[in-house]
């Protein structure tokens, strides 16, 4: 199979200017339906993947989110580069409304609601999630972003929450006393199964307010405000990002190649598919 790219994005990002719809790619996986169809999109002949991870209509929750389905259908029709763009809450002044972070750690405090691994039900594998982003993909995307007038930084820790609610002021000065620089609720576990399948995983996320540290009242038209601008800002990062990646291709070691500790002969008919697709 053909290896390709894609992207997982939330709000806003469900229509790419100047982008060619395709094709409309309904995928049935073990785990069962992802978000959404997968949209295959071509870009002056750059073809690329877009899940929505929350659906068109935006109608699925953080917590109801389909992870596992989500990254297989991805990786059944050969995405081993996935850029997730997500929206985000700031804990560090420096990271105001508008910029940008490319992540390159997280910190899991969500409360266990969610399926967060290919390797169970017969199968045990571990992968190391010690570096949970591609620092190749990460540094392309810098490259990339060096050639727009977005604000931006280079690294950062987000810590992933379960939600729908947002922090409580408390919980917020104590995700700042981690050292975290910024707070979503979508890319744990998505990121740790992207390592699972052997995917170069990165996020671009993009910050719309202070979370609830900061004394600065806000909102929600001068949040959605900021989403506008975030949504034309990751526009335009794609567009230059998918011909970097369409003719320069990321390369990278699938960490996931000897994370299977259960013998073959012990691995059901079903699991060995499944291990086909992640380990392909």
């Amino acid at each position: 199979m053909k290896k390709s790219f894609g992207f997982i994005g939330g709000s806003g990002l469900y229509h790419l200017d100047g982008v060619e719809l395709i094709e409309e790619i309904s995928v049935d996986t073990p785990f069962g339906s992802p978000s959404d169809k997968v949209l295959k999109l071509s870009l002056n002949g750059d073809e690329f993947f877009f899940l929505p991870r929350h659906g068109r209509a935006h109608s699925i929750s953080p917590s109801e989110l389909n992870y596992r389905a989500n990254i297989y259908a991805l990786k059944s029709l050969g995405v081993d580069v996935l850029v997730s763009v997500s929206a985000v809450g700031s804990l560090k002044e420096e990271h105001a409304p508008t910029d940008f972070v490319l992540v390159d750690q997280f910190i899991d405090w969500t409360k266990g609601l969610r399926k967060r691994t290919f390797f169970d039900e017969g199968v045990v594998g571990h992968v190391s999630c010690a570096y949970p982003v591609n620092d190749s993909l990460r540094n392309r995307i810098s490259n990339v972003m060096d050639q727009t007038s977005i604000k931006f930084s280079n690294s950062g820790t987000y810590v992933c929450i379960e939600g729908p609610q947002f922090s409580s002021r408390a919980e917020s000065e104590l995700y700042r006393s981690f050292g975290a620089d910024v707070i979503g609720m979508t890319n744990v576990p998505e990121a740790y199964l992207a390592k699972e399948a052997g995917m170069a995983y990165a996020t671009v996320a993009m910050v719309t307010d202070y979370d609830c540290w900061k004394e600065e009242h806000c909102t929600l038209e001068e949040i959605m405000k900021v989403m506008g601008q975030n949504n034309k800002s990751a526009q335009e990062l794609i567009r230059l990002l998918v011909p970097s990646l369409s003719k320069e291709p990321i390369s990278f070691e699938k960490e996931n190649a000897f994370a299977v500790v259960t013998k073959p002969e012990n691995i059901g008919p079903q699991h060995k598919e499944i291990l086909k697709v992640l380990q392909s």
